[in-house]
């Protein structure tokens, strides 16, 4: 998935293909937490089956007013639990494969919003 007009500031998603996430100035080949200004590289989740709430700690701290979960090729939840405790906090809460989780986070922060993507890239 190539995505198209760039923006001279801020973290962009330029493409994704399975292991690999190209921004403006980098290609990532692991999961990332990425803000509209920052990349977070040091996030190990587990397999999404075994998340839970404190594996989205690094992004949650950030108090976003929305955090995308890109799963991978495919869309895959983690328990219910995990999105009711972020839902709770005030925090949206969206779960979607990561290629559609790229073109929505580079729409919201277009748009000025306060988004978070934690992306699995495998």
């Amino acid at each position: 998935m190539q995505l198209d007009r760039e923006p001279t500031t801020g973290v962009y998603i330029r493409s994704f293909r399975q292991g690999v996430l190209r921004l403006a100035d980098r290609e990532l080949t692991s999961p990332v937490i990425l803000t509209a200004t920052d990349v977070i590289t040091a996030w190990t989740p587990p397999p999404i089956a075994a998340m839970s709430i404190d594996d989205f700690t690094p992004a949650l701290e950030h108090r976003p007013e929305l955090l995308l979960l890109g799963s991978g090729l495919r869309q895959l939840f983690p328990a219910p639990a995990v999105g009711m405790q972020i839902m709770r906090a005030g925090i949206g809460f969206e779960v979607m494969d990561t290629r559609a989780a790229c073109r929505t986070f580079n729409v919201l922060v277009g748009e000025g919003r306060r988004v978070m993507a934690a992306l699995l890239l495998e």
